[in-house]
């Protein structure tokens, strides 16, 4: 079976390092992105299993990341799991109705991290 391939899309270098060895560990295919902007672009060119995003960044945020990925018939049913400082509920509503399929609030746990993301994808 190939290893699935996930997107961590964060501009904090240290979430994605922590992320990224946690997947690794896992057994997963890592790439990196540091905005909306850098993710769309490693779409371009990559088969993504599920993405991993912040909330707030520079250039393009989590937000408009997922509203964008819905909008392209390659990307639209693609799993994304928000990882962020943001834990208000107005936040929340936005990321769901964008299209988010889990919310994890840092500091994160790296094992319910992976088992949100063993339920989104799918063997």
């Amino acid at each position: 079976m190939a290893s699935k391939t996930v997107l961590i899309v964060d501009d904090a270098a240290s979430i994605r390092a922590t992320v990224s060895i946690a997947l690794k560990g896992a057994g997963y295919q890592v790439l990196e992105a540091c905005d909306g902007n850098d993710a769309l672009a490693k779409l371009g060119g990559a088969r993504v299993n599920l993405i991993i995003s912040d909330v707030n960044m520079p250039g393009m945020d989590g937000i408009t990341l997922l509203k964008r990925l819905r909008e392209g018939a390659a990307t639209r049913y693609l799993p994304v799991i928000m990882l962020t400082t943001e834990g208000s509920d107005e936040k929340k509503a936005q990321g769901k109705e964008a299209g988010a399929k889990a919310w994890i609030v840092k500091p994160f746990d790296p094992v319910k991290l992976l088992d949100a993301v063993s339920k989104l994808i799918q063997p």
